[in-house]
């Protein structure tokens, strides 16, 4: 073979030498991408399940307060039963040491009798609507963190005080700075708050508009009284025209920067003070109709 034929032939091979490395890097780099999405895609799942399991934790914490808060209702009611039946046995007791009782007297002692058997009975009937009315209420929040998701705390917060249901959306999430137009982020979050408020026809629900104690100066509005009011008019609005929630259940209120939850003298105190609250008004008809049934003593 000639010297020149030699290195042509010797060219040619690095030359295919060189397309092979070439092919090798690209699929070992594909293989590499394909790898990291991989990751990517679990710790993304991981960070769900640590979250969903955060908020499993905080229900079950819920749960054990509230059956802490019944157990201690229970007792008390308990309590007030033992006293009573203690009563009736001090007072038939009594009867079997007097010798003669009158017909009259004899009809007093009925009556009064009655009457404690009546109370008992109210008692119980109490004590059975403060269990259901809290079951009640711990199902409506459990079912509404769940139609929500794992959504920031800073943005919406669900919460019980004094067996009253509170939910606080940010304003960082409904309205632009000063507006009062509702996002579309935040129209999706009042779409799954009214799937749940649809499932239960009985509740009535009031919207509070907060605002913090930055002055307004728009010009359209006048103050954060018409601000604040503007806002839970939106919100209802869209409950109502796009959720079908009917308005005869639902109250708009503005609050203005007269109910702050936090100091306003601080960016992060302002930014808390700036939300929509939703809240569960509690059905007080009910309890009424008990309190007409009392018996007189």
């Amino acid at each position: 073979m000639k010297p020149r034929q030699f290195f042509s032939v010797l060219f040619t091979l690095l030359l295919l030498l060189s397309f092979a490395d070439a092919n090798n890097a690209l699929a070992i780099s594909k293989k590499l991408k394909k790898a990291n999405a991989k990751i990517t895609k679990l710790e993304t799942h991981n960070k769900s399940l640590q979250d969903q399991l955060s908020d499993c934790r905080d229900t079950a914490s819920m749960l054990v307060a509230t059956i802490a808060n019944l157990n201690g209702r229970n007792e008390v009611l308990a309590t007030e039963l033992k006293d009573q039946k203690s009563t009736n046995e001090q007072v038939l007791n009594h009867l079997k040491d007097l010798s003669v009782i009158s017909g009259t007297q004899a009809e007093s002692i009925n009556r009064f009798l009655e009457t404690m058997g009546a109370k008992d009975a109210y008692i119980k009937d109490l004590q059975s609507a403060m269990a259901r009315k809290d079951s009640i209420t711990m199902a409506l929040v459990m079912n509404l963190k769940s139609a929500i998701g794992n959504l920031d705390d800073q943005d919406i917060n669900i919460k019980i005080d004094k067996g009253v249901v509170y939910i606080d959306i940010s304003d960082k999430m409904l309205f632009k700075t000063g507006k009062y137009e509702i996002t579309d982020r935040a129209r999706e979050v009042l779409g799954k708050v009214a799937k749940v408020l649809l499932a239960h026809p009985e509740i009535e629900f009031m919207v509070e508009g907060h605002t913090d104690n930055v002055p307004y100066r728009d010009g359209v509005l006048l103050d954060n009284w018409d601000l604040s009011v503007k806002r839970s008019t939106s919100v209802i609005r869209i409950l109502q025209n796009d959720y079908n929630l009917p308005p005869e259940k639902m109250t708009a209120a503005g609050r203005g920067e007269y109910v702050p939850v936090a100091d306003n003298g601080s960016n992060d105190g302002k930014a808390a003070n700036r939300r929509t609250r939703i809240v569960i008004l509690p059905q007080l008809d009910q309890f009424f109709k008990l309190l007409e049934k009392n018996p007189k003593s």
